[in-house]
């Protein structure tokens, strides 16, 4: 991985609100907020559609097994309908890996790796796109949900990326004030039931980050232990944020 680092480092991130030019197989930071610091998940469903969306452009698409579903006559109204909408949808599988992410009602993180050099705007466009016209038409709104562009911080060290999904996943519980111990009880807003080997997803690559520490999640150096050691937010914030940004 150390490789990937050294070429991630060799282009600066572009200016504030410059169009963003990112490395292939670098590490991002991706984060933003609802549009007037308003919620952008008002329900349990809006936190399940996003992830839902994340699984559509995520998880490698099986395009022979949806022919088979429309072909079919077995097949459901319903099934047929998911099927037909699945088809033309644009996948990222082969362009990005998502590491991890949490949800909460006015903001999502993500931490991305990048396979080439675009991949990261055009799945972000895509992907924010679809879920504001969910959203709009489900609210009976219109206009923008997000506000501006996406925050992207480029992961320069190998250090700085175990902090950063330590910082995703502490999220949940700084709002919440739960421990750390309770985290079942949020499981739905991030990724690290998958990270303590308590949920699967393929679509998601905590692999990554684990790699760095004790897979077995039994004594030292695994990452409960990781989590639990350290919960300071703003200590943590100068690795994980753009502190410029309005």
């Amino acid at each position: 991985m150390t490789s990937l680092f050294l070429k991630a480092i060799l282009i600066s991130m572009p200016a504030k609100n410059a169009i963003k030019i990112y490395n292939e197989n670098g590490f991002y930071h991706i984060y933003n907020r609802g549009v007037e610091k308003r919620d952008i998940f008002l329900d349990e469903p809006d936190f399940k559609v996003f992830l839902s969306y994340l699984k559509t452009y995520l998880l490698p698409k099986d395009i022979n097994a949806l022919g088979k579903i429309l072909s079919s006559n077995e097949s459901s109204f319903a099934e047929k309908i998911k099927a037909e909408k699945e088809i033309p949808l644009k996948n990222f599988s082969s362009e990005i890996d998502l590491i991890a992410y949490c949800l909460l009602p006015n903001h999502f993180h993500l931490l991305i790796r990048q396979k080439n050099s675009d991949g990261i705007n055009r799945f972000m466009q895509a992907f924010t796109t679809r879920y504001t016209i969910y959203f709009n038409k489900k609210y009976y709104r219109a206009g923008s949900l997000f506000q501006g562009v996406y925050k992207a911080v480029l992961i320069r060290t190998e250090e700085q990326l175990l902090h950063i999904s330590r910082y995703i996943h502490l999220n949940p519980f700084s709002k919440t004030g739960l421990k750390v111990q309770n985290f079942q009880q949020i499981s739905w807003l991030f990724s690290l039931p998958e990270y303590l080997g308590f949920r699967k997803t393929e679509w998601l690559k905590q692999e990554i980050v684990l790699n760095y520490f004790n897979r077995s999640n039994k004594g030292i150096n695994t990452y409960a232990k990781f989590m639990e050691e350290y919960a300071d937010l703003e200590l943590l914030a100068p690795l994980a944020l753009d502190l410029n940004e309005n």
